[in-house]
């Protein structure tokens, strides 16, 4: 007859690893969240709310005719939306410091030769992402806006709304942001064994075709922004079969190396 003691001590093993996973999750996610608040709380103290929103909207005011402005049409919305921006702006200084708390995570439960993989791709990625978003607030919003503005009517008065602005903001950095972690994405698929590199070089044609589908679904409908999404995305994935070439011939475990060692 089994001993119930036995059998709960059996239990209590398996479950405390658990537990210590859940409380080392719940102590990096706090770390994290510190780390946006401390972002949020400088940027709260120097430029501010309103002054990130001034910059966030000086493409699009740029682009008016003199004198118009963004409208609010709601009450809470001045006060809302410039905190929104804050909060966005902290998370994206602070996203070097969420990703490596992802890291250290995971970190521990792989291999040597996969975490040589892992620290390289996490500092990669946050780089990528950023300048995506750079890439989007500097290049395409002016000329977005610029080609939507030369389609107006004279008889329009163009008086966007800050928060559907906001939304429009944080629709395209996304985009535009995930876009750039294409090499990522064939990074890992190559490294993970889902796709060879060659079956991804036969995939070219395809991803081209995909890289304008999505352009036209996440973008505005104007040749301008999908053009500057899609051809991008399709210079990245050649980077990232070339990037995936190197990883895997420097990430390999020692028993994949090819070579067996002789016995004397």
């Amino acid at each position: 007859m089994p001993d119930p003691q036995k059998k709960e001590d059996e239990l209590a093993g398996t479950e405390q690893p658990f537990v210590q996973h859940l409380m080392e999750l719940r102590d990096r996610l706090i770390k994290a969240v510190i780390a946006i608040a401390v972002c949020t709380a400088v940027l709260a103290v120097y430029p501010g709310p309103a002054a990130l929103y001034d910059l966030m909207a000086h493409p699009l005011v740029a682009s008016l005719p003199e004198g118009a402005k963004l409208i609010a049409t709601s009450v809470i919305s001045p006060f809302l939306v410039p905190l929104k921006i804050m909060l966005m702006c902290g998370f994206m200084i602070a996203l070097p410091v969420v990703l490596y708390q992802v890291w250290a995570f995971v970190a521990p439960g792989l291999y040597s030769h996969e975490k040589k993989l892992v620290l390289p791709l996490v500092v990669s990625s946050t780089v990528l992402f950023l300048v995506g978003v750079g890439f989007c607030y500097f290049f395409v919003f002016g000329q977005v806006f610029k080609f939507i503005q030369g389609f107006a009517p004279k008889s329009i008065t163009a008086a966007p709304d800050i928060e559907e602005y906001l939304n429009f903001v944080l629709t395209m950095f996304l985009a535009f942001g995930l876009a750039f972690e294409v090499p990522i994405a064939v990074v890992v698929l190559a490294r993970l064994n889902f796709v060879t590199v060659e079956k991804l070089k036969s995939f070219r044609g395809y991803f081209v075709v995909l890289a304008f589908v999505i352009a036209a679904i996440v973008t505005p409908p104007d040749v301008v922004s999908q053009l500057a999404l899609a051809v991008p995305m399709c210079l990245l994935y050649e980077v990232g079969i070339w990037a995936a070439q190197i990883f895997i011939k420097h990430t390999q475990a020692p028993a994949d190396d090819g070579t067996q060692a002789t016995e004397p």
